[in-house]
């Protein structure tokens, strides 16, 4: 019998999720097919390519939004089983407010197991995807850094000239195995520049021993003081943090060395790594959340009241979540501490609300 029921609420509380999913899905594919749509607005593209980007997209929006898809769901769920009395039903078979609460927090941890083991190499890969395709269409974009596996990709455009940087890695103020590519205003290629490394810790990069091959005149020159100016120093390019959405679970564990000689900085790959340990904990703690708020629930104006307290309570955890981050990149707390001290917080207040649970 025990089985038959914890299937049964197993199975229930997943058939919300699915369905707080798809509402989630609709309203960021609305959202973001307009973004899309702007961003392609003077290119002479159909509306395929905005759709096909928001399908990419979407996915790895969904699992960032999760811990919440999880507390509304569990919210939805727990309210339904009080409003159609299984709640005291299942009381009659020896299921506690405890026990349930327990079964559903422990389905929501395996579920956060079970994105980051077979869909976040799926969502990561979708991102990345959607990063390469979106670049070749930022021509008019003046400058842009991309700092990411393949390395550093430096934009910077004047009146007259482009400008295309590419480097292997960043290591404390220089950049490594660098390569410029310089094009005229009709995006001809005029000369190539190369370096084992460049002093970027001011605009005006210096260069080690350095090639310069001159296109139109089929002509190498080689120098040994070279410098040229540039927007970007070293500060303003560590402040661009890669897009650490495109690194698996996996891959990050798998390849946390070699990510480090690409020039990803270690501290933001131990807070990548904190955030993919903590998702199943955030789920479990999300749904025990939902039971404080919900539970002992009777009539349709309590139910509303809760329903509203609930989403001020989401609004709260994310921006609160939002600061911790922020506190951690600005050097005021370490950053995996910052992943965290949300998930902190929420157990010391779970803890003292899970006592009461059984008592209603």
């Amino acid at each position: 019998m025990n089985k038959i029921i914890n299937k049964y609420l197993i199975a229930g509380f997943f058939k919300v999720i699915i369905n707080v999913l798809l509402i989630f899905i609709c309203l960021g594919i609305v959202l973001n097919l307009f973004e899309e749509i702007d961003f392609f607005k003077s290119q002479d593209l159909t509306l395929t390519m905005p759709i096909f980007l928001t399908i990419l997209y979407i996915p790895n929006l969904i699992i960032k939004l999760l811990p919440f898809i999880i507390f509304i769901s569990a919210m939805w769920f727990l309210i339904s089983l009080n409003s159609n009395k299984d709640l005291l039903s299942l009381k009659i078979f020896g299921y506690s407010n405890l026990k349930i609460i327990l079964i559903l927090s422990s389905s929501a941890f395996m579920f956060g197991f079970f994105v980051l083991i077979f869909l976040n190499p799926l969502t990561s890969s979708m991102i990345k995807y959607y990063e390469q395709t979106k670049s070749k269409y930022s021509i008019d974009v003046d400058h842009l850094v991309s700092i990411n596996k393949n390395g550093v990709w430096i934009k910077e455009m004047s009146e007259q000239n482009l400008r295309i940087t590419t480097a292997k890695s960043i290591k404390d103020n220089f950049l490594i195995d660098v390569t410029i590519y310089n094009f005229d205003e009709d995006h001809k290629m005029v000369s190539r520049v190369e370096s084992s490394s460049v002093d970027v810790t001011n605009n005006k990069w210096i260069f080690n021993l350095t090639k310069i091959f001159l296109i139109n005149e089929n002509e190498t020159v080689q120098r040994e003081n070279f410098s040229l100016d540039s927007i970007y120093n070293i500060k303003k390019l560590s402040s661009v943090y890669k897009n650490m959405d495109t690194i698996s679970f996996f891959e990050l564990l798998s390849e946390y060395e070699r990510l480090i000689d690409k020039g990803y900085n270690k501290e933001v790959l131990k807070e990548k790594l904190n955030s993919f340990f903590s998702l199943p904990v955030f789920l479990f703690l999300m749904v025990v959340l939902a039971s404080i708020f919900s539970v002992g629930t009777v009539n349709r104006s309590q139910n509303l009241y809760y329903i509203f307290i609930s989403i001020i309570t989401c609004v709260i955890i994310y921006y609160f979540k939002d600061l911790s981050i922020a506190l951690g990149q600005t050097n005021r707390m370490s950053l995996v501490l910052s992943v965290w001290m949300p998930i902190i917080a929420i157990t010391l207040f779970c803890s003292i609300g899970v006592l009461q649970i059984n008592e209603k």
